[in-house]
């Protein structure tokens, strides 16, 4: 495999239990860079918790999540540098209220990669332009609405030079005529070549956007592959069953 093409992050028999309850079971599972990675599935199949596994926001019961080939889960892992490195956009967007657009986009950028404000500031502004909020940098989250808020953490999470964006469900949140606003700034990245890996319930984003979707039943991956031929010759029938429902809803 090319360098261009090596893995940045690999799973290995990871599983994630609450209690009795097994929400992940013995995942394997790989992304290169460069990828577009949409995971679909129904409520309850694993699907964000295998995302907050792979960032640690959930702690794993078994297995490992490898960074370019070292475990995340090794003592004395170095874990702020590692979320600045795989960003994650949250489904309820998680800005802080008491800080303007800008300062959100500023402060993490200080903190953990030791920017200077002027810089951080320059990075944050050229981020927020680029997803269409420039014009919204002093105000703060309950002075915008669903989708300028999400546009704003994608920008936060950008101005951390990410190697992988992880999106957990980034319009489930939002009223339908603000999802279009999201997905297209989404669709742009995927166009730059930003590796990202989006657990979505958006059809038409994975299956126009993606270069792989993931299907997620019962805790496992059940199948994967190109968009083309999972949404229109999916080898398995629960993957069948489900894109029907969801289609023709």
């Amino acid at each position: 495999m090319s360098e261009e093409n090596a893995a940045i992050l690999q799973v290995h028999h990871l599983s994630k239990s609450f209690g009795d309850h097994e929400v992940l079971r013995d995942v394997d599972f790989a992304v290169s860079r460069g990828e577009v990675i949409s995971i679909i599935g129904s409520s309850g199949s694993g699907k964000s918790t295998l995302l907050r596994c792979m960032n640690l926001l959930e702690k794993p019961t078994s297995g490992e999540v490898l960074f370019h080939g070292e475990n995340i889960r090794t003592p004395g892992f170095n874990l702020q540098t590692y979320r600045a490195r795989v960003g994650m956009v949250f489904q309820q967007f998680n800005l802080f209220s008491n800080m303007t657009a800008l300062e959100n986009c500023v402060v993490c950028q200080m903190k953990v990669l030791h920017r200077s404000r002027v810089q951080a500031q320059n990075i944050a502004m050229a981020f927020l332009e680029k997803v269409g909020m420039s014009a919204y940098v002093k105000a703060k989250p309950r002075q915008l609405y669903g989708g300028q808020k999400q546009r704003v953490a994608i920008a936060r999470a950008l101005a951390m030079n990410p190697e992988v964006l992880l999106f957990d469900e980034p319009t489930s949140a939002l009223d339908p005529e603000m999802v279009g606003e999201v997905l297209a700034v989404m669709k742009d990245l995927a166009s730059s070549g930003l590796t990202m890996l989006v657990v979505t319930h958006e059809m038409g984003f994975a299956r126009d956007v993606s270069d792989r979707v993931v299907f997620m039943d019962g805790g496992v991956i059940l199948e994967s592959g190109d968009p083309e031929v999972l949404f229109t010759h999916p080898t398995q029938a629960r993957t069948r069953d489900f894109l029907a429902r969801i289609l023709e809803n």
